[in-house]
């Protein structure tokens, strides 16, 4: 998908796809945030579960449109349920999505990433500009889950994992980039607030989920999602009563508020561009 095919016209016919499908999106994300995965994949539309137990995780996956796996956690049994659910997506042929949380912090999640990539063939990844950065043998600075550092090629980084793994990457940071193979988009869509909210990291990765559970074509939905993702963290930020806890609520009503009738006059060509 290049720029010329991003516009609010098929951007509300996206939105209003996710919202009549109500695709069920199966999670297995990290306690920290999973209240927060859980009530955005329902305020876009879809249908939230978060089975995270050997046995369950498969068989509610046998269930799911989509599949969400988040390493921000990562014990022993829920790596587990990661595979199996992984396996169980691929067997069934619905999309999985990757968010990396933490890769490149410590060697642990190194190897878990890793061995999930060995055996899962992802649809697409989503990571901060350090985790991608790690993920592809770059050097990059991660603090805990935090992308730190600068990463002027990230462009470059995110377009050399999705050639790797043959998945669409999306490397979220200041501006968002989405490639693949063939290209990168650049989208500046988002506010600062964003960055004042532990979980918005995993509310994307789930939107993402949840717009490829929904649509037909994957690219059409990791853009789209996190183009509406960045969308909704500047409503929200207009809403008023700037803190972050008032923000984190506000964010969660402008996604809810996310509709075609609410989409349909924007006017994204700023906020575009195609980078590779």
């Amino acid at each position: 998908m290049s720029v010329t095919d991003i516009d609010a016209t098929t951007l509300v016919d996206s939105v209003r796809t996710v919202r009549e499908t109500q695709p069920l999106v199966q999670s297995l994300t990290n306690t920290v945030t999973i209240n927060d995965v859980a009530n955005v994949t329902l305020h876009w539309g879809g249908l939230p579960v978060m089975a995270d137990s050997p046995g369950d995780a498969g068989e509610m996956t046998d269930l799911a449109s989509a599949l969400l796996i988040n390493t921000g956690q990562i014990p022993d049994d829920r790596v587990e349920a990661m595979h199996e659910a992984g396996r169980k997506a691929n067997e069934r042929g619905i999309p999985v999505v990757l968010d990396p949380v933490g890769v490149g912090s410590t060697p642990s999640r190194e190897a878990v990433a890793e061995s999930l990539l060995s055996e899962i063939d992802f649809t697409a990844i989503k990571g901060n500009y350090g985790e991608i950065a790690a993920f592809t043998g770059v050097e990059a600075e991660v603090k805990g889950v935090e992308s730190a550092g600068d990463y002027e090629e990230i462009e470059r980084t995110a377009r050399s994992l999705a050639e790797s793994t043959d998945a669409l990457v999306v490397a979220s940071g200041v501006d968002d980039i989405v490639a693949d193979a063939d290209g990168a988009v650049r989208l500046a869509a988002g506010h600062e607030m964003l960055g004042e909210v532990v979980g918005t990291g995993c509310m994307l990765g789930v939107t993402i989920a949840t717009f490829c559970g929904a649509l037909e074509d994957a690219h059409t939905a990791a853009v789209h999602g996190t183009l509406a993702f960045g969308l909704a963290g500047e409503r929200a930020a207009e809403m008023g009563n700037a803190g972050p806890g008032s923000y984190r609520t506000n964010f969660r009503d402008a996604v809810a508020d996310m509709t075609a009738d609410t989409v349909a006059d924007l006017d994204l060509e700023d906020q575009l561009e195609q980078v590779l």
